[in-house]
């Protein structure tokens, strides 16, 4: 709200280039994370599960049985917790909103002092930032959202943010489990299947690891082999375990 009031008081020939000039950021943050959290699981946890019973010899059916009900447990476990994160988040906010809206009413001179210090923390002179700090001063809901933002660092939550994390995170976990399960459901013997589980899941794991670095701005080749790694070696550790209990 603040940011679309000081934007339309400004000069208009600021205005026009501010309006021929399109910022590239990627503002999809929260949705990739989702995904990552939801992918990242879901290809690592079935597949590591596969793999220990087909170690233990299980049957394909037995593998399919227990890696769907696996799937679908996990899905809710994830999905829950991405809802109970985004919520508290959501809460958080609104009890400092609370708290500082208080403060602004009861220590106004307090508050004015904290909103110089840090103007002054970015190298803004007194006599700089005094104009600021007087013109926030009769702006109390812009001061509001400036002490939110840059006195405790939070941005205001989507309302639906909880929801759609849920949903974004079950989602991903569903479709990242049936990736290692594949196999399964087209070929009868487990140990045979295996095989073309660890295939197709460590080139999953590999395309994922890459998309995954490409977008966090991580070195996407390197994101792709540490990402499939970490599945080989989860993977390799439940067959090997599962030999072990049972030759």
């Amino acid at each position: 709200m603040a940011a679309q009031n000081s934007r339309a008081t400004i000069e208009p020939e600021k205005q026009t280039l501010l309006n021929h000039h399109k910022e590239k950021h990627f503002t999809a943050g929260e949705i990739v994370r989702d995904i990552i959290i939801g992918v990242s699981d879901g290809l690592t946890v079935p597949f590591a599960l596969a793999a220990g019973l087909s170690g233990a010899n299980a049957s394909s059916s037995i593998v399919i049985t227990a890696g769907i009900a696996e799937v679908a447990a996990g899905a809710i476990s994830m999905g829950l917790g991405g809802y109970l994160a985004a919520k508290s988040e959501a809460d958080h906010y609104a009890r400092e909103l609370k708290r500082e809206e208080e403060e602004i009413i009861s220590v106004p001179d307090v508050e004015a002092a904290e909103v110089a210090e840090i103007l002054a923390e970015y190298g803004v002179e007194p006599h700089e930032y005094a104009p600021v700090v007087n013109a926030l001063r009769k702006r109390p809901q812009a001061w509001l959202d400036f002490m939110m933002k840059f006195e405790l660092g939070l941005e205001k939550p989507d309302p639906r943010r909880a929801l759609q994390s849920a949903f974004n995170i079950a989602v991903s976990y569903i479709l990242g489990g049936l990736v290692p399960l594949l196999p399964y459901m087209f070929i009868p013997r487990a140990q045979d299947a295996v095989a073309a589980s660890v295939v197709i899941t460590i080139a999953a794991l590999l395309i994922f690891g890459y998309a995954k670095g490409y977008f966090t701005g991580n070195k996407p080749v390197k994101s792709a082999f540490q990402t499939a790694l970490i599945g080989a070696i989860a993977s390799a550790a439940a067959f090997g375990i599962a030999k072990v209990i049972h030759p």
